[in-house]
């Protein structure tokens, strides 16, 4: 199961909102997560990321791949990406 760490995407229209999941490479951005990993709100200033350090490091231990987005915020976070 080639599994990814990605954005879906939450919030109104014109207020996005997103979360970074952990779900299988070929689902759809907004489909059904293996598990959540943390919340990022771009709109605030300065934007809020909040991300569950302990899994996020085991899943990338287990190898599933961060988007290029994904991997700056987990970087500012502290997790080695």
């Amino acid at each position: 199961m080639p599994a990814v760490i990605r954005l879906t995407r939450t919030g109104a229209k014109k207020k996005p909102v997103h979360r970074i999941v952990v779900i299988d490479k070929t689902r759809a951005r907004d489909g059904k997560p293996i598990e959540y990993l943390g919340f990022y709100d771009p709109k605030t200033n300065p934007a809020v990321v909040t991300v569950k350090k302990e899994r996020a490091e085991y899943w990338l231990k287990v190898g599933a791949r961060p988007s290029p987005i994904v991997k700056t915020l987990l970087k500012k976070q502290g997790v080695k990406a």
